[in-house]
């Protein structure tokens, strides 16, 4: 999804539809990013487990979360859920 619409009835209803949806093309663009760029960090981190907000795919994504889980030696999202007050964790971690 290339982002919402500005303004509007056609803003709350992107708004809307989103929240209780992601399409399959905003997964992937979520997972491709949390391949490219989380994944990296959280293998420094030592990581396992956890949740993290969608916002590093993209502001559109920002009450989105994730859950994920290591697989291996790689991570696995098992979950996505919607939350209107997540907030963004910056992962400061040189990769």
């Amino acid at each position: 999804m290339g982002g919402l619409i500005a303004s509007g009835k056609n803003r709350l209803w992107a708004e809307s539809t989103m929240r209780e949806n992601l399409s399959d093309n905003d997964k992937f663009e979520i997972m491709t990013a949390f391949s490219e760029e989380v994944v990296p960090k959280l293998k420094k981190l030592n990581a396992r487990i956890g949740a993290l907000s969608c916002a590093f795919a993209g502001p559109q994504y920002a009450n989105w979360l994730i859950h994920f889980k290591e697989v291996r030696s790689d991570f696995e999202i098992t979950e996505f859920e919607y939350d209107e007050d997540s907030r963004n964790l910056d992962l400061k971690v040189l990769v």
